[in-house]
């Protein structure tokens, strides 16, 4: 099964904790503070491979965490740094922050690689603690937890050409001539559920061309199938419109043209100005030249060219070839490569660091922020070291001008993430 859509939760691996231990050793009394640190988490990176052609895999994983890093250990020894967590997808995944709606990351080429969701930093081990002071710290810093987020995957498909077209015009005829593609065939409407890709060989260089499944009328707003897949067409440099001119669906061409351009135009406006050329299908069908010279003459009117050709009989079909690689080579990047407005993720970070102080209904004054958290998870509340640490850091954090600023006054409560005291000038 083919799906270009899925929403995924990613966890990057926390840091892990310092250690708190003393050397020990035979004929030494008191062997000094040796904690080691905590390993750094694993992160989250987002592979493109070639081999992954849909994210149907994902609507049966939806939640990935990397492996956290291991505490710091005595004698100094550091913690085990997490595994980082790769995920294979398929070459033109954009990633989404959920939240946010911005693009994370746009992954186009084979084996391009980006970090997600980054791991946390380990904590210090006690040892890092130990001054001329205070030579005994019986306390370490907790490891950074690990990003975390949901995102949404979309795929769309990495072509040149997009082939569009109502349903049951021989646009997968077409492509099964033209290319190595092989997609099923039936003279029934909606044959093609899925897009397929195929390459067209032209000797000096290739294309490769996207077969969208057929757009019709309101495909913009859900109906038929066509509107699950116009997002492949964004990425094409053109776009070859395939429009039966035979009549023998008693069909009129001209609006049927006119019906795609405007769900093209409602779905996006890049989308309907990318360049067109026209293929006029089923030549070989009595009674086609009389519609064709009507239909040729209203394209040409537009400034479009328009190639006769049949996709059964494979007539016209090496011109209009050669005429699409000829202008593949001159479209220059701005009118096809797509701009996103993308995610910050160092900010985002930065955000986290902010200090914000509440205050509820009984007076309490709560304190948060990843700085709050951490400050918090190395404090040692039945160590007189550690809780001198723990004031100085409140001060050094902005907490104490933060409380301050929120209107705090000596005796009132304090909460830090289950850590309450009463706060004193």
């Amino acid at each position: 099964m083919f799906s270009d859509k899925a929403r995924i939760f990613i966890k990057a691996g926390d840091g892990g904790d310092g250690a708190v231990t003393f050397h020990r050793e035979k004929y030494v009394a008191a062997g000094g503070p040796d904690g080691g640190d905590g390993g750094r988490g694993g992160s989250v990176i987002f592979v493109a491979d070639k081999n992954v052609n849909t994210l149907i895999d994902f609507r049966h994983r939806r939640k990935f965490k990397a492996e956290n890093g291991g505490p710091g250990r005595d004698a100094n020894r550091y913690g085990k740094n997490g595994a980082d967590l790769r995920v294979s997808v398929p070459v033109g995944t954009i990633v989404r922050d959920e939240d946010s709606g911005l693009v994370i990351c746009d992954l186009k080429e084979d084996g391009e690689e980006f970090v997600v969701a980054k791991g946390g930093i380990g904590g210090w081990g006690n040892k890092r603690f130990a001054t001329a002071t205070r030579q005994v710290p019986r306390f370490a810093k907790p490891g950074s937890p690990g990003d975390e987020r949901f995102v949404t995957l979309e795929l769309k498909l990495i072509a040149d050409v997009g082939l569009l077209g109502f349903p049951n015009v021989g646009k997968s005829t077409f492509l099964s001539i033209i290319s190595d593609a092989r997609p099923k065939i039936a003279n029934y409407h909606f044959t093609t559920l899925e897009p397929n890709l195929g390459v067209v060989n032209m000797g000096d260089g290739s294309f490769v061309v996207a077969d969208i499944p057929g757009i019709i009328e309101g495909a913009h707003e859900g109906v038929g199938l066509g509107h699950e897949f116009l997002r492949h067409v964004e990425r094409t440099k053109l776009l070859l419109h395939v429009v039966d001119v035979s009549g023998v669906e008693g069909r009129d061409p001209i609006e049927d043209f006119d019906t795609i351009n405007r769900e093209l135009r409602l779905h996006s406006e890049k989308l309907a100005s990318k360049r067109q050329i026209v293929l006029a299908n089923k030549c070989d069908i009595p009674g086609f030249d009389e519609n064709f010279e009507i239909f040729k003459s209203e394209m040409e009117s537009r400034g479009l060219t328009v190639f006769k050709i049949s996709a059964a009989t494979k007539q016209g079909i090496d011109e209009a070839l050669k005429f699409t690689y000829e202008t593949l080579s001159k479209i220059p990047p701005e009118e096809y490569e797509e701009e996103y407005e993308m995610f910050d993720m160092e900010a985002e970070r930065a955000a986290d660091e902010t200090i914000t102080v509440s205050r509820d209904e009984d007076g309490v004054f709560h304190v948060e922020g990843r700085k709050a958290f951490l400050i918090v998870g190395s404090t040692n509340i039945d160590d007189y070291e550690s809780l001198q640490y723990f004031q100085r850091a409140l001060i050094k954090s902005g907490i104490i001008d933060k409380l301050k600023e929120a209107g705090i006054s000596d005796g009132d409560p304090v909460e830090i993430y289950g850590c309450e005291f009463d706060y004193v000038e």
